[in-house]
């Protein structure tokens, strides 16, 4: 049986000592994979640049750590530092060689990398004369050089304006066509091709998932939202319920769609007659905006 492409078990992710994701599970079904919302501490976890300080965090059923150790997933963060002096092609050339690949094996695996990313003309400029998208495409074709079957992006396309969005985005899809991808973003919009080529959505708010499936049915879900409270969740949740609303979740962090019924001022009088702060409310809708 094939292993989930990723799955997380009651993990605690640590950032400077204080826990960002503490007791998060999750289990992937697709093999193109977004993972939406507050998910920077756990892609540097699955990229094996942090430790999971307890649980576990297993790409295709191997430890994180392990799986980049041995070149099996490859992390993309988002513009990591690059020398300046090199060329692309050196660049490219060395994921390969740093992946354990023999001379001649790395350089044909960056000169198909190079041609899948269109970065063959750009192959002996040098890292610093790149434009933004093109230094990405290029930390892209590095990480396909490497070999790996899972690719690990960090929101690839922020910051870039609207046509090189585009075009790296539909770069990327055709590169990793043959490749696992789960690319770690706060929100993407339904109408890039990252999300009219992932098969699964998985938005994550605090150390929860809230909502799982097809970006379409992930987007949809325009009157739900993820919410943080202090004191009476529970009592929350029953009176939410008895009032029509569907309500997944536990202690401080609950998902609540409205149903038909209910308005989002509603929210609010359910606090105050359950004696609940409402700490934090975002529409889940938001992901895809």
């Amino acid at each position: 049986m094939t292993k989930p492409v990723l799955e997380v078990v009651r993990a605690r992710i640590d950032v400077d000592g204080v826990p960002q994701v503490d007791g998060l599970s999750l289990s992937t079904g697709g093999d193109r994979i977004l993972i939406l919302g507050s998910a920077q501490a756990l892609f540097e976890c699955v990229a094996g640049l942090r430790p999971v300080r307890h649980g576990a965090v297993d790409v295709r059923g191997v430890s994180a750590m392990l799986a980049v150790a041995e070149s099996s997933s490859a992390g993309v963060p988002l513009d990591p530092p690059l020398p300046p002096s090199w060329t692309v092609r050196a660049y490219v050339t060395w994921s390969a060689r740093l992946a354990g690949h023999a001379a001649a094996e790395a350089h044909d695996r960056a000169t198909d990398a190079l041609a899948r990313l269109k970065l063959v003309d750009l192959q002996q400029a040098t890292l610093r004369s790149l434009t933004l998208h093109a230094r990405r495409a290029v930390v892209i074709a590095g990480a396909l050089a490497t070999g790996a079957s899972t690719l690990l992006l960090e929101d690839p396309l922020r910051g870039l304006p609207g046509e090189a969005a585009r075009t790296l985005a539909r770069l990327l899809v055709r590169a990793t066509s043959d490749v696992s991808t789960v690319i770690f973003a706060p929100r993407v919009s339904l109408a890039s091709p990252l999300a009219t080529d992932a098969d699964e959505a998985l938005l994550i708010h605090g150390s929860r998932v809230v909502a799982q499936g097809a970006p379409g049915e992930v987007a949809a879900r325009d009157r739900a939202f993820a919410l943080r409270l202090h004191r009476g969740g529970a009592a929350f949740a029953r009176l939410a319920e008895e009032r029509g609303a569907r309500l997944e979740g536990h202690g401080a962090e609950w998902a609540m769609d409205l149903g038909h019924a209910l308005q989002t001022r509603d929210i609010f009088e359910i606090a105050t007659a359950s004696d609940t702060v409402v700490l934090e409310i975002h529409p889940l809708a938001e992901a895809f905006a």
